[in-house]
């Protein structure tokens, strides 16, 4: 098994590929969706199904950072107004271990600022993106 402490997320910001490692609290959701389609036909006993395309979406939650190069608001912020998909690479294992990667869409941004008398009270941020054209594994 690996620890996640050793996961790297990597985020094109539009001019270069950011390590925003550091930040993210959780990525859920790659690799992803694949649709199957229904290819049932007459005389079938059951269902019968047929790969189709990928439908992969995907959600970052990360400790909320104004930080000049490389913090969650600084990077995430002009993502989402984007008029461009952002590249993005995922380890899992490390940058030693397997990369899911592609291009992506931001859809939603949300920053989490929650009151709590103990406990976890960092303000958070929460990124939600959409894969353009599939998610490849190396």
């Amino acid at each position: 098994f690996f620890d996640s402490q050793v996961s790297k997320f990597f985020l094109n910001d539009g001019t270069t590929s950011q390590d925003i490692s550091a930040y993210i609290v959780a990525q859920d959701g790659l690799p992803g969706e694949r649709t199957l389609s229904n290819v049932t036909t007459f005389g079938s006993i059951g269902n019968r199904w047929h790969p189709s395309l990928q439908n992969s979406e995907f959600t970052l939650e990360a400790v909320y950072s104004e930080d000049a190069t490389t913090g969650t608001d600084t990077i995430f912020g002009p993502v989402r107004t984007a008029t461009s998909s952002r590249a993005f690479s995922y380890y899992p294992s490390g940058t030693t271990g397997k990369l899911y990667s592609g291009n992506c869409w931001m859809h939603n941004y949300v920053i989490l600022s929650t009151v709590r008398s103990a406990g976890d009270t960092a303000v958070k941020a929460r990124a939600m993106f959409r894969v353009d054209n599939g998610v490849t594994r190396t």
